[in-house]
């Protein structure tokens, strides 16, 4: 994507960090998040939402995959695409015999 610029991994933590700090001290979730995105320069309320769900998840607070199965299934479907483009070489090999 032209112009996007991934914000440091330190930024998503502090985020997220402080999210959970000031939560208390706003009417929702969401206030405290656009607060946090707000104070730190982040073009988007969005963005904050997305970084702390992610933590959460794999911190096993809320469902869903973890980075780290998100990061398993798509090895596993680069694997399987490469399987799938050599069965197609091998049966035109064998067809041409």
């Amino acid at each position: 994507m032209a112009g996007r610029t991934p914000y440091p991994q330190e930024m998503k933590e502090r985020a997220v960090r402080m999210v959970g700090e000031i939560r208390g001290n706003y009417g929702n979730e969401y206030a405290a998040i656009k607060a946090v995105a707000a104070r730190l320069g982040i073009g988007s309320p969005e963005t904050v939402r997305k970084w702390l769900r992610r933590t959460q998840v794999d911190a096993g607070q809320r469902p869903g995959i973890t980075s780290e199965e998100r990061a398993e299934i798509k090895a596993l479907k680069q694997e399987n695409a490469g399987l799938r483009r050599a069965n197609v070489i091998l049966r035109e090999a064998s067809a041409d015999t």
